[in-house]
Order: structure tokens, then sequence, then C-alpha cells
């Protein structure tokens, strides 16, 4: 499986474990993250139209010191899946995704026909962090989540998306049970149980592959039995609702 995201930190964060937790479950993942920190849909749209060598190559997790094109990397493989994502300060207004995530989805699908296009939704701030209160003017980080998946969820059906990877509301899934914080500056993730979560739920939603007894520990910072498992058991829950909503949608 291939899978090219076109993001920032965010998607970095997400794609740093990916290949190893796929690799630990016998499974051959691929996974290219194209990095600008910070970079919202509106800046990948003008580096798309000027076919700019502004990405530093990201692949299975780790910089390989080349700048690429968002051209040269839709060609460069015959993708699965092509993942876009707006950064997270704009996550909660949609009005900043278009037109550019319009744009840049059938640009996706001009230069890869036969991949299969998914959002990620990036997740809220640390309750209390600076850039919560001062920058969004949220008082709650639940609120930040509530708008951001709404968000989200209007851009996957304006670009008719195959589907939602849902790490906000993943990592709310951590918080409820228990997780005192999944950020490592208020707003990125942790370099442990903050991008083991991430890599886990991308494994499981790319492949459908239970991620319950997946092996792989080789973490940045510590991450303990019991962290894990609250993980592994937050990835199951976030992903079987998200099944069944869907399994509703096309009964309905």
């Amino acid at each position: 499986m291939k899978v090219l995201s076109i993001g920032n930190s965010f998607s970095q964060d997400a794609t740093h474990y990916l290949h190893q937790i796929a690799r630990a479950d016998g499974c051959d993942l691929l996974t290219v993250n194209l990095y600008i920190g910070g970079c919202p849909l509106s800046l990948h749209y003008e580096n798309m139209k000027k076919d700019a060598k502004a990405y530093s190559l990201e692949v299975n997790g780790y910089t390989t010191g080349f700048y690429v094109s968002i051209r040269e990397a839709l060609l460069a493989n015959e993708w699965d899946y092509v993942t876009l994502q707006q950064v997270s300060h704009l996550s909660h207004q949609y009005d900043s995704y278009q037109p550019y995530l319009n744009e840049l989805a059938a640009y996706v699908r001009s230069l890869c026909p036969g991949a299969e296009l998914l959002i990620h939704q990036t997740w809220a701030y640390e309750q209390g962090s600076q850039r919560l209160t001062e920058e969004l003017g949220y008082k709650d980080q639940k609120d930040m989540y509530r708008d951001l998946k709404g968000a989200y969820e209007q851009a996957a059906a304006a670009v008719e998306a195959k589907g939602i990877i849902p790490s906000g509301t993943v990592f709310q899934e951590l918080l409820a049970n228990g997780i005192k914080t999944v950020h490592r500056d208020t707003f990125h993730a942790s370099l442990g149980l903050g991008r083991y979560t991430l890599g886990l739920l991308w494994y499981r939603a790319l492949t459908g592959n239970s991620v319950r007894k997946n092996s792989f520990r080789d973490f940045d910072e510590p991450v303990s039995e019991e962290e894990a498992e609250i993980a592994r058991r937050a990835v199951h829950a976030v992903l079987t609702a998200c099944e069944l909503r869907s399994d509703n949608r096309e009964e309905s």
C-alpha cells in the first residue's frame, strides 16, 4: 500500500510511526509526507499552481533532505491514497478551506485517477493553551474540536472523499479515558503516545487491520503499557463507531 499526504507538521505527526506499525503487523506500507510547517490549503494551492519545489520530502517517517513539488510527488508512484487537510489554526473555519480544497482535489484526481482521496481531520489544542484561548478565542478545547469536526465533514462532502481519518476524534477519546495530555507543546502531538495513537489510527483506517495486538513499541519518548492499551482501545472504539455510522447511512 502507498499513501501520500499533502500536509504539514500535523501529517508529519500522524505518519511518523505509521510505516513501523504496519511493518510490525507484516504489512508493506509506504508513507510519504509533503512537509511545510504550518502550511494551509491556500499555500498548497499556490504551490500547486506554481509547481514549486517547496516541500521537504519525508518517507516512512523520516526526512530525506530532498525537496519536491506536489506534481512530482503525485507522479512518482501509483498511490492508493492521497490525504489532504487544513492547517490547525484554520481548521475550525470551513470558509478557509475553499476554493483551495476543491482545486487541490481535482488536481490530485487528474494526476492520480487510481488513488482514493482521504481527508485528514486534525485536532484541537490543549485546554488552557495560549493558542486556544488568545489566538482562536476558545475557552474550552471541546468547542474547537466541535467546530473543526464540522468543518472537516463539510470538506469531505464537498470533494466526495473516500472518508475522514478522525485524528481529532481519537485524541478526544484519549482525554475522555484518563490521558492527561496528548500534546507536546499544546498543539502538536506528543512524541510518544500522541504520535503512536495517530499511527495506529491511520493504520487501522487505511488497511482495516486490527491494532489490538500490534507489537510496535519503538517510541521516541516513553509510553507505558497502560497508555498503549488505552490508545489501542481508543482507536478501535472510534473507528468502529465511524463504521457503524457509515453502515447506517448506506441503509437509510
